[in-house]
């Protein structure tokens, strides 16, 4: 018996978030990617066709390259699970390349910048405390945004000088928490005001009502201080991550280390994140060899 489309959806996010153990942001864009798919398309999903799928990716050319590319891998993961439920016999997806995506890097900020944004937050009030302490931690620890707003009282380790980071698909790091930034986290907790619930205890960003703080609030956060700042680049949270990383490499850190700080799994992934010229790697790495 066939399944609607709300409950291949429903099982197929359930399966994102077990079996595969994608984060809930990942796990959302994944589904909402095939419910497109799913409301856009006039025949059943279990007869559908590598030709078929390649006509709907070809349809939504309204998308940049990296959404075309994440779309096609919501639909190949999405019919992976049909694979495993037996609903379908191969993956139309299977021989589909990837469009081409260009490199795509954020706009960087200056240490005089970073410096700017972070000091143009008034720290009168307990709420200019936490944005002060956010932005500190998302350019002291290289954090993404949704990490950072995840982190709990207990994963900031004072006396060790380090904080505990779940990142993608749960996976913990530790990461150094420097002089500046601490300071800032606990100017933050003397002020910070009493949790809603149980649930908040822990958290330690919290919003105006004691519950957590939304990625949203941070993004707007952001964009405010950058603007009383002077700053014209458009920049997020997603920028200190990137400057944390251009800042560490261009005073001589070890790209491992970086990678390791980051999270990445690959360290081709921070040799792209932190936009360092492949030829200036290659050269630094053979000056130091004792064969070259």
């Amino acid at each position: 018996m066939l399944r609607s489309n709300e409950a291949l959806l429903k099982s197929y996010a359930g399966y994102l978030r077990l079996e595969r153990a994608m984060s809930p942001n990942t796990v959302a864009s994944y589904r909402s990617d095939v419910s497109f798919f799913l409301e856009s398309v006039d025949y059943p999903v279990e007869t559908a066709t590598s030709d078929m799928v390649s006509d709907y990716i070809a349809s939504c050319s309204r998308l940049s390259g990296r959404s075309q590319a994440r779309t096609l891998s919501a639909m190949r993961s999405f019919f992976n699970f049909l694979l495993l439920e037996g609903l379908v016999s191969e993956n139309p997806c299977d021989g589909i390349d990837y469009p081409k995506i260009g490199r795509h890097l954020p706009d960087v900020l200056s240490e005089d910048e970073v410096s700017a944004v972070i000091g143009s937050v008034d720290t009168s009030s307990w709420i200019g405390l936490r944005d002060r302490a956010i932005l500190e931690v998302l350019y002291g620890c290289g954090l993404r945004v949704s990490e950072a707003v995840g982190l709990g009282i207990s994963d900031v380790f004072f006396d060790e000088d380090f904080v505990r980071v779940t990142g993608k698909g749960d996976k913990q790091r530790v990461v150094p928490l420097g002089g500046m930034a601490k300071e800032a986290v606990l100017n933050y907790l003397s002020e910070r005001p009493a949790p809603d619930g149980a649930d908040s205890d822990d958290i330690l960003f919290l919003n105006r009502y004691g519950r957590k703080l939304s990625r949203i609030s941070v993004f707007n956060m952001i964009k405010r201080q950058t603007l009383a700042a002077g700053i014209m680049k458009d920049v997020s949270p997603h920028t200190f991550r990137h400057s944390f990383a251009t800042h560490l490499i261009e005073h001589g850190a070890d790209l491992r280390a970086v990678q390791e700080m980051l999270g990445h799994e690959s360290i081709l992934t921070t040799e792209i994140y932190t936009h360092i010229d492949s030829s200036s790697w290659q050269s630094d790495i053979l000056s130091h060899h004792p064969r070259m």
